[in-house]
């Protein structure tokens, strides 16, 4: 009887180590989850999205039939979220998250952004829940793309485009923000504080073809003390340009020579060295 029990214990010992040692096996995923984030002017877009791989399959028009909606991945549809109001290939947007689902074919895809963020696959699709549909312009590349990749490429102040790469097709499409009246706001804001931001305020109005005298006015308030500051007086010299002075840019940029040499800054040498000569 004691050694039936003990076999049962001891059975139960083995039963027991060997669901610990199945529990405590790790299997990569197929397809990785990634999350991507992107900057455009003083907001962010992020995106969650699985990325499987070719494995040696014929992707669009094989494993992904053409002219069928596509959860544009693997496994759960993509989440976008804008931090702001945006414009999507011509399109208001408002801030918020949204599912991305595509529709690929041969020429120009069709873009979905659907209010159902959380879907498994396509499978259960609703165009009822569709919040936009637009075309996006897709190419053929030469070099094949291994991994679903999506990407923000060519980005700037106002925008960037969102890219989705696979196999040798690349489709793209354009993301614009309009800031300016938000931002401009917060410049007249922070000028009534005691610490006022004089140079990057005239670097903004110059770069986003603004107030050109607003901007010659915070470049030379900027530039008041700062006797070793040559990235300064290459902008103040800059936005004195293109306000139609050649004789302050050539001052002002002859005086940033100066500095930068004194100060054995070969870039600020260079940058200031070449506004002297533009406004000769």
């Amino acid at each position: 009887m004691k050694k039936t029990f003990l076999s049962l214990v001891f059975a139960g010992v083995l039963l027991l180590a060997s669901q610990e040692s199945q529990a405590q096996a790790k299997f990569p995923p197929a397809s990785s989850t990634t999350k991507i984030e992107q900057g455009i002017g003083i907001k962010k877009v992020s995106l969650v999205y699985q990325r499987p791989n070719i494995n040696g399959r014929t992707i669009f028009g094989g494993l992904v039939p053409f002219d069928q909606v596509w959860r544009t991945g693997a496994n759960s549809i993509p989440a976008i979220t804008f931090e702001e109001d945006v414009i999507l290939a011509g399109h208001k947007v408002p801030a918020g998250t949204y599912g991305l689902f595509t529709i690929p074919t041969k020429g120009d895809w069709t873009v979905i952004l659907s209010k159902n963020v959380e879907q498994w696959g396509a499978y259960q699709y609703n165009q009822s829940e569709d919040f936009l549909r637009f075309q996006a312009k897709s190419k053929q590349l030469s070099d094949k793309v291994e991994t679903f990749t999506i990407a923000f490429e060519n980005v700037k102040q106002t925008g960037a485009d969102l890219t989705l790469a696979w196999e040798n097709t690349k489709v793209s499409f354009p993301i614009v923000v309009n800031q300016s009246q938000e931002i401009m706001a917060s410049i007249e804001e922070a000028m009534k504080s005691e610490k006022k931001p004089y140079f990057q305020a005239a670097q903004y109005y110059y770069n986003n073809d603004l107030d050109i005298n607003k901007a010659v006015e915070w470049a030379n308030e900027a530039d008041k003390g700062n006797t070793k500051a040559p990235h300064i007086k290459y902008w103040r010299a800059r936005i004195q340009l293109k306000a139609g002075d050649k004789a302050g840019a050539i001052q002002t940029a002859t005086e940033g020579i100066a500095m930068a040499k004194a100060a054995n800054n070969e870039e600020y040498i260079k940058l200031n060295t070449q506004v002297l000569e533009e406004a000769k």
